[in-house]
């Protein structure tokens, strides 16, 4: 599966933005999908999941409210709502998938990864 994400951007604080990660060559199966955020001079960090057979979610816990995650089964995507932006959430997003995990979703072993795409949040 090679994977694109796209919709970043530049928003101002409040704004609201939707990544979308597209899955080419072949479908998610039963696998799972994430999203991760790394921001300049930070440690990459787990923002959201999806198994995508059971469409059964897990976004961690400080971002829980603003964000949520969802896939569109027949167009093999997943995407990250993302409202109520702030200056912090300012990063890099990645998604990543793998095509079997049976620990809780922010501890699968993503082996899949896809070029990030920029947010950018402006005070």
């Amino acid at each position: 599966v090679q994977l694109q994400a796209s919709g970043g951007g530049l928003v101002q604080a409040g704004g609201s933005l939707k990544l979308t990660c597209a899955a080419s060559r072949r479908t998610f199966g039963s696998g799972v999908v994430g999203w991760f955020r790394q921001a300049p001079g930070k440690e990459r960090q787990f923002v959201a999941a999806i198994r995508w057979k059971s469409a059964h979610t897990a976004t961690t816990d400080s971002l829980k409210g603003r964000f949520a995650i969802s896939r569109d089964n027949t167009a093999n995507t997943a995407y990250l709502q993302m409202n109520n932006l702030k200056p912090e959430d300012t990063a890099v997003y990645y998604c990543a998938a793998t095509s079997a995990c049976s620990r809780l979703l922010h501890q699968c072993d993503y082996d899949n990864w896809g070029p990030g795409t920029l947010v950018t949040v402006s005070s």
